[in-house]
């Protein structure tokens, strides 16, 4: 090629568009992983309705009311039941494996590698996955309760959001109640994220980095049963993941969902900057 030539390709290139998210994300909603954990999420809402259908309808124990006790309210009480059960575990599932598996399967491919020599600057790469895995996971957490409200709703009707201290909470208000809580899920979340992010830089084994992070959040989880670290919980992301349970009362309380955010944010931030540090000096072979 002549000097001229090249000169024209080094005009025209432009690293902004290298990697375009749009080619990422329907790389990423075309993988197995992708489908299979969408219909995951999308089978927990009839898989409770079976088992109330066996089961009969949740009842008390020792005249206390919870929230797994109203579940069959209400179409919006079964879509809060199923946030309920799955927030501690099964969400942070799907936030590990689109984050965590997302540059460590391209080192497993042996493609990372001809990304970079496309050349794709290692930090679009890097911030065009991280959007891609992020937005995979909010639709993640979107889905679930779309589904159960709508599962709720042609099972148990379109009604209040009965509260297990005692009231409810309007139909319309109580969407928009679950909107706050999806969101502060997702936010909750972004610890998992990170870590899993940056474990998926450090390795070539997506296994190693979706396993890591999803085993480092349960040693929080862990951890935050430790009541005698008293006050130190307040650093730990686990002791604020049903702050939410705030937003599904008569009146919000916000404070423990702010510190939670704090926190979570807090955590994620250096995780994620550790992740575009490490890999812009990383010896990438694979």
């Amino acid at each position: 090629m002549s000097t001229d030539a090249l000169a024209d390709v080094a005009s025209g290139y432009r690293a902004g568009r290298t990697l375009p998210l749009r080619v990422e994300l329907v790389r990423q909603l075309k993988r197995r992983r992708t489908l299979v954990m969408g219909g995951i999420l999308a089978a927990l809402p009839f898989v409770l309705l079976v088992a109330f259908a066996i089961g009969g309808e949740p009842g008390g124990r020792n005249d206390a009311v919870t929230l797994m006790d109203t579940a069959t309210a209400s179409g919006a009480n079964f879509a809060a039941v199923n946030l309920f059960v799955s927030a501690g575990f099964l969400l942070v599932i799907p936030v590990a494996l689109f984050c965590g598996d997302t540059v460590a399967s391209e080192a497993s491919w042996s493609s990372l590698r001809y990304l970079l020599a496309a050349p794709v600057p290692r930090a679009r790469l890097l911030s065009s996955k991280l959007l891609v895995g992020l937005g995979l996971s909010l639709a993640a957490m979107v889905l679930l309760p779309v589904v159960a409200l709508a599962v709720g709703t042609a099972a148990y009707g379109w009604g209040p959001l009965e509260i297990p201290s005692g009231g409810e909470l309007a139909a319309g208000t109580a969407a928009q109640r679950l909107v706050v809580v999806v969101g502060y899920l997702f936010v909750s979340q972004l610890v998992t994220a990170g870590l899993a992010f940056w474990l998926s830089t450090r390795t070539d084994a997506p296994l190693g980095a979706v396993g890591g992070a999803v085993g480092l959040t349960i040693v929080g989880n862990v951890l935050d049963a430790v009541t005698a670290l008293g006050d130190w919980r307040d650093f730990l992301p686990a002791h604020w993941q049903f702050a939410w349970a705030d937003a599904v009362q008569p009146h919000v309380e916000w404070s423990g969902m702010i510190q939670g955010a704090a926190v979570s944010i807090t955590y994620a931030l250096v995780l994620f900057a550790l992740a575009f540090r490490g890999f812009a000096r990383k010896d990438v072979v694979s």
